[in-house]
């Protein structure tokens, strides 16, 4: 038999055993590769980064699904709450379903383990689960705090800090509704129109079709749809928010001209296009911190008793300077400042394993569908040649 007339009677379990495989092996062992961002996804970013470090701006979180669209949907809030936490952007948090209140918790604690400072009613505000929907979307456009009046902790909402400049819909300018079904619609159709409240949504990948037109439309800012968008989503958050200067002190908050110094850097597409970046979008575990001379310099400077500590990890590769943290021994490590060592890791581009789910999820994905397409076309070419064959005979 040829080998086409061998695919025809393979047995259908070894296909199914290769195709498992194409989707466990990348995801024990990821790889590095690059996911190409989308002007939806941008759209968002740039929307909610633009409130960063105001006090009279915020964004809404809607968690409006349960545990059944979570491995879509999650990434994305996960990445979102990320990038709010990263750059001093408030964010509130609801949903309209019991199920929902959970996920929120959830989902907040995934992220807070990495940010120690950050505090609940200073810097994030969680409403919980909310019933009837339609008055409590009008009543924010009016006041926030006398409409939701306590957050989940039954703690008044008028005597947070986080609501210091926020009252209506002109300061939490923002909402993105995470949803498998209509996501979005009812602050479509009675807070956009009547308060101009900016809408956005992430969706699982097949509801996204439904959505195109109200992108089109203007009625939705940004959208993320279903792994792909939660995976570019993690990439801008990577490339941006969670970017260092080495030669910045964030421990001081106001430079001297009394502005605030935030962590990251602002959006900009020369950026997602130097080949710089694609250092910082690597998703296998990394370990070397690289600076230039002038970088290692200004970082030295801000750690002055540590320079001989610096100097003896350091070694110059390619005219720049690495210090890799995986040769930081113990004994190094008890007498090296912690904010030292957490710099020198923020450094090194390694993103934790929640922080790069949806990536790991994409090449999974991505070596599945071509796997499916390789037996498609083989089981395609080997029936027609068959067919050939008989008709021939």
């Amino acid at each position: 038999m040829t080998i086409f007339e061998r695919m025809q009677k393979l047995d259908r379990r070894w296909i199914y055993i290769v195709v498992a495989l194409a989707i466990i092996i990348p995801l024990m062992i990821p790889y590095n590769s690059d996911n190409v961002t989308t002007p939806p996804t941008e759209n968002l970013y740039q929307m909610i980064d633009s409130f960063a470090g105001r006090e009279d701006r915020a964004i809404l979180l809607s968690f409006y699904h349960d545990a059944a669209t979570m491995p879509e949907l999650f990434p994305m809030e996960v990445a979102i709450l990320r990038h709010c936490f990263e750059r001093n952007v408030k964010v509130f948090t609801l949903t309209w379903m019991p199920a929902g209140a959970p996920i929120i918790e959830y989902a907040i604690n995934t992220v807070k383990e990495e940010f120690p400072n950050i505090q609940s009613g200073v810097d994030y505000c969680n409403f919980g689960y909310k019933p009837q929907p339609f008055a409590l979307v009008l009543g924010m456009g009016d006041n926030i705090a006398n409409t939701m009046n306590t957050d989940a902790e039954g703690r008044k909402l008028e005597n947070l800090p986080i609501m210091r400049g926020i009252n209506n819909y002109s300061e939490m300018n923002l909402v993105v509704e995470f949803s498998g079904s209509v996501a979005g619609m009812t602050w479509i159709t009675y807070a956009r129109p009547k308060y101009g409240l900016n809408v956005a949504v992430g969706v699982t990948a097949v509801m996204a079709a439904d959505l195109y037109p109200y992108l089109q439309s203007g009625q939705l800012i940004g959208m993320l749809t279903g792994l792909k968008g939660a995976a570019e989503y993690e990439k801008l958050v990577d490339v941006f928010a969670a970017y260092r200067d080495p030669t910045r002190d964030y421990s001081i908050k106001v430079d001297e001209d009394g502005n605030k110094i935030l962590p990251g850097r602002p959006f900009g597409r020369e950026i997602l296009e130097d080949e710089s970046t694609k250092r910082l979008i690597r998703i296998t575990t990394q370990t070397e911190a690289e600076f230039t001379m002038d970088q290692f310099t200004a970082f030295c400077a801000k750690y002055p008793e540590y320079i001989p500590l610096l100097n003896k990890l350091s070694e110059v590769r390619d005219d720049k300077i690495i210090i890799d943290i995986s040769k930081i021994t113990p004994e190094m490590r008890a007498e090296m400042d912690e904010a030292l060592y957490q710099e020198l890791y923020r450094l090194t581009g390694d993103t934790p394993y929640k922080f790069k789910v949806a990536r790991i999820g994409m090449n999974a994905q991505s070596v599945a569908h071509i796997m499916i397409i390789v037996f498609i076309i083989l089981g395609n070419i080997g029936y027609f040649i068959q067919k050939a064959r008989t008709a021939k005979n």
